[in-house]
């Protein structure tokens, strides 16, 4: 690891910070890549090694990050906490791909029971937008937002065709500078130095034959064919498609036999769909960001950087509808002042995470901000930050059910419990007869007309039915579209609450709870399925 990556924080080592570049927004986003690495969470302390920042700098940049939903102080730990996937949906959004092509590469995976990966180029690297997989005990994918480098992949053959001599030269001086792959944390560290003639042969097979293997370049077992996406308009690749697989099912060989044509077909229906596409309307801006942190800032005083939250909101003015966007532009949407928004943007270009032409762009880059690590939560995972604040809140128990498929029982998958002599023990895994429970009742209501009460009122409570002494209140947490699909609930024994006490008291914290979770599940879930258990 570099002596001071916050720092350099990826940028061309002879690429020196621009005199407006902001000091403090280059080392949060330095703080936050190395989350990133980490697997999503460090303490102070290594956080403070990592970045070769003061540990004084390194709790304001935290103390703001946490302000801002970012990240969480949990325990001696800072952990990256979904709201900070708003950044890679930014990116996401703009880009339009996920949401034109997801449906095709999700259908061929289910076709091929195969994953199937769409990756744009990062550079010299390769960076995933979009993963359908296999839920397998031997599973091979990536999660949204790797970066693989382009020699060890097969979409990087196809990227690398199109590589000019500039390109070539940035790749070499990647190479010499890293030859283990140390800036590539998602792949495992290269024990054969990199051969260049290999490389280039496989790039200009790649431009004739115009598909690609991966026959164990990353790593023994890994093989994978790839085809590109091109734009209808201007015939370069916009992504590569992959079917992903393993020797225990199929060798690179068999890849090429026997998926490659279904794999073509798919890309041909990708590139009919670009080329049929609209552009979309675009959404509404951020609303009030400029405002909010002047007001954080006179809240917290000095533990508040609010140039660092000032130009990371900067990167949430993207998105649909919203690709490219003149400085004014960017400042309407933050509430920024035009002068304010130009150092935030110049400091992005030097960092990466923006493209400065016409209009400024975002690059695939900013999916490196905290998105992998979270890419493959679950609602549990989600939900059990917000469950143990709320048992410590109130002092009671607190959990997170779903419907079994057949809907006559629940299935508790998270629970945070309260320091009680007398207490409600929940045991991850279990089931209860739903029709007999808070939580059940919650979600038969928004499918059933069994519980009309339940579904006008949006709650509902259970007195002594499940066991004697034991009275529970739940409300649902719903997805994107709507639905329910989890229950939260706070258990109490009779003595301590009556059903009034539960409506009145509980009720409330119940409902902000839920809302919590739902809106992590919705930022979590734009771009990627987060499953219910």
């Amino acid at each position: 690891m570099p002596a001071n990556p916050a720092l350099d924080a990826d940028v061309p080592a002879e690429a020196g910070p621009p005199e407006e570049a902001v000091g403090p927004l280059i080392r949060g986003v330095g703080v936050l890549r190395r989350l990133t690495e980490a697997g999503g969470a460090l303490s102070p302390s290594a956080l403070e090694r990592a970045t070769g920042l003061a540990r004084s700098t390194v709790d304001r940049i935290t103390a703001t990050l946490a302000r801002m939903g970012y990240v969480r102080l949990d325990g001696r730990d800072v952990v990256l906490t979904p709201r900070v996937m708003e950044l890679g949906n930014a990116y996401l959004a703009a880009l339009r791909l996920p949401a034109l092509l997801g449906a095709r590469a999700d259908a061929l995976a289910d076709a091929l029971d195969e994953s199937v990966s769409l990756a744009v180029a990062d550079l010299d690297g390769v960076r995933f937008i979009h993963q359908a997989t296999r839920r397998r005990a031997l599973s091979v994918s990536f999660r949204i937002g790797d970066l693989l480098p382009a020699e060890r992949t097969a979409p990087g053959a196809l990227f690398a065709a199109e590589w000019t001599e500039p390109d070539w030269v940035r790749w070499r001086a990647r190479r010499a500078a890293d030859p283990q792959d140390a800036a590539f944390p998602a792949v495992p560290p290269r024990q054969i130095p990199a051969d260049e003639a290999a490389f280039t042969q496989r790039a200009k097979r790649a431009r004739r034959d115009g598909w690609a293997l991966d026959d164990q370049l990353i790593e023994p077992g890994l093989v994978a064919v790839s085809v590109p996406v091109r734009d209808p308009g201007t015939g370069r690749p916009v992504c590569v498609a992959s079917v992903v697989s393993h020797t225990s099912r199929h060798s690179a060989a068999d890849l090429r036999a026997t998926l490659l044509p279904r794999l073509r077909t798919a890309v041909t229906a990708m590139e009919s769909d670009l080329r049929t596409a609209t552009e979309p309307e675009p959404g509404p801006p951020p609303a009030g960001l400029a405002t909010w942190t002047t007001a954080s800032k006179h809240q917290l005083g000095r533990d508040f950087v609010e140039s660092l939250a000032r130009g990371l909101t900067v990167l949430t003015a993207f998105g649909a509808g919203r690709s490219a966007l003149p400085l004014t532009e960017v400042a309407r949407a933050t509430g920024l002042s035009r002068a304010t928004a130009r150092r935030a943007l110049l400091t992005h270009e030097h960092l990466g995470l923006v493209s400065a032409g016409r209009a400024f762009t975002l690059t695939p880059r900013v999916l490196g901000l905290g998105f992998p690590p979270l890419s493959r939560t679950t609602l549990p995972r989600l939900a059990e930050p917000h469950l143990r604040a709320l048992a410590d809140a109130l002092h009671e128990p607190t959990a997170l059910a779903v419907l079994t498929p057949d809907g006559t029982e629940i299935q508790y998958t998270a629970g945070a419990g309260a320091s009680r002599v007398l207490t409600v023990h929940i045991t991850v895994g279990a089931r209860l007869p739903a029709s007999a429970t808070s939580l059940g009742r919650v979600l038969l209501a928004d499918t059933s007309p069994a519980f009309p009460e339940v579904r006008a009122q949006g709650y509902a409570l259970a007195d002594e039915e499940l066991e004697s002494g034991l009275r529970s209140i739940a409300v649902p947490v719903r997805d994107r579209t709507g639905r329910a699909v989890a229950a939260v609930c706070v258990a109490t024994h009779t003595a301590r609450r009556t059903l009034e006490s539960c409506v009145q008291d509980l009720l409330p914290e119940l409902h902000r709870t839920a809302a919590r979770i739902q809106t992590d599940l919705h930022t979590a879930s734009r771009f990627t399925p987060v499953p219910p258990t």
